[in-house]
């Protein structure tokens, strides 16, 4: 049960992406840089993978976070955007 509720919230979010992206009429790079509008969950999740949180002296940062990173945080859910601290 635990499993197939991973399944549609992993579905939900893949199909939330490529609907922003076909509102947007844009598209995202794909490993061998070719834009594409359907690129899987999977791959989102790897591709920020490398971004940390960091804080010093108090004060939260986050490192690793790209212009790339950046353009495809904008097709997903605004609460994204608030966990890498964009808002």
């Amino acid at each position: 049960m635990v499993m197939g509720l991973c399944l549609l919230v992993y579905s939900l979010g893949q199909r939330a992406l490529h609907q922003a992206l076909a509102q947007a009429k844009q598209t995202i790079n794909n490993q061998l840089g070719k834009p594409t509008s359907s690129r899987t969950m999977r791959w989102i999740f790897q591709c920020f993978m490398s971004i940390h949180l960091v804080t010093i002296a108090g004060v939260k940062q986050i490192t690793n976070l790209t212009d790339e990173r950046q353009w495809i945080l904008q097709f997903l859910a605004a609460t994204c955007c608030k966990y890498y601290l964009l808002t």
